[in-house]
């Protein structure tokens, strides 16, 4: 809800074209599908997501605030995305998408195209990424529908047609991606491990509240706290899993 009302590292400060909050229901199974609740609410001002944040238990949540580029304002534009159990949400744009969307939505999986309910272009390189093969690599099925958008929208005249940040998830594990065409991308940060903050700051009773398990993944620090906050580098797909974080190069320009 802090993101929402001010985000002073983001593009658009104010984030108030509707929210998504999705997570994977307490004692699930493997390939469960997550819960959502989506809204074009403002978070700040949605009581609903008051209610489920205080009684809804999870292992692993996707929370997502959007400023409107260009699609509209409706409920199916509103991040994460989902498909069987797997989570997606993208912090940017597809520079010229207009100009790209005819054949970047044929390429996708006649399957998996009457899942598109909405008009995003974040939607469409979600499902491009399924087609080529997400489920089973997301970094190089990422990476395969980046450089197809890339090529697509560079035959149309269109200089830098990626950016942003990128998560998904299975339920287990977490990608986020930091990548732009331009090679300057809207910033992507993660928590240091919960105990090294403690021995930071012993006094912060706040911080008592969480597990030793607990990682945090976001587009900005959420507080002013040195060292609480990691800054994901440019080109670079950050893993979460049971054993933490790991950085891998992703898309550098040798690529």
């Amino acid at each position: 809800m802090a993101q929402s009302l001010d985000s002073p590292l983001g593009n658009e400060t104010v984030n108030g074209d509707g929210f998504g909050f999705g997570w994977y229901p307490e004692n699930a199974h493997a390939g469960d599908a997550p819960a959502f609740f989506r809204s074009i609410e403002p978070a700040w001002n949605d009581q609903n997501l008051r209610e489920l944040t205080r009684s809804v238990r999870s292992p692993l949540f996707f929370s997502h605030v959007r400023a409107a580029a260009g699609p509209p304002i409706q409920q199916t534009n509103c991040h994460p995305f989902r498909h069987q159990n797997w989570m997606f949400m993208h912090n940017g744009f597809l520079d010229g998408f207009a100009k790209m969307k005819r054949d970047l939505t044929f390429a996708v999986d006649p399957s998996l195209y009457p899942t598109i309910l909405g008009t995003t272009d974040s939607e469409v390189l979600f499902n491009l990424a399924l087609t080529l093969g997400l489920t089973d690599d997301p970094i190089a099925a990422m990476g395969e529908a980046i450089r197809m958008v890339e090529a697509v929208g560079r035959e149309r005249g269109i200089a830098f047609p990626m950016q942003g940040t990128l998560a998904v998830t299975d339920g287990v594990t977490v990608w986020a991606f930091r990548y732009s065409s331009q090679g300057r991308t809207r910033t992507l940060f993660h928590s240091v491990d919960v105990d090294t903050v403690r021995e930071m700051y012993p006094g912060a009773e706040r911080l008592k509240l969480f597990g030793s398990r607990a990682r945090l993944i976001v587009s900005e620090p959420l507080n002013n706290l040195p060292g609480v906050f990691n800054e994901v580098p440019e080109s670079t797909v950050a893993v979460v899993d049971a054993s933490g974080y790991h950085h891998e190069p992703f898309l550098a320009t040798n690529d």
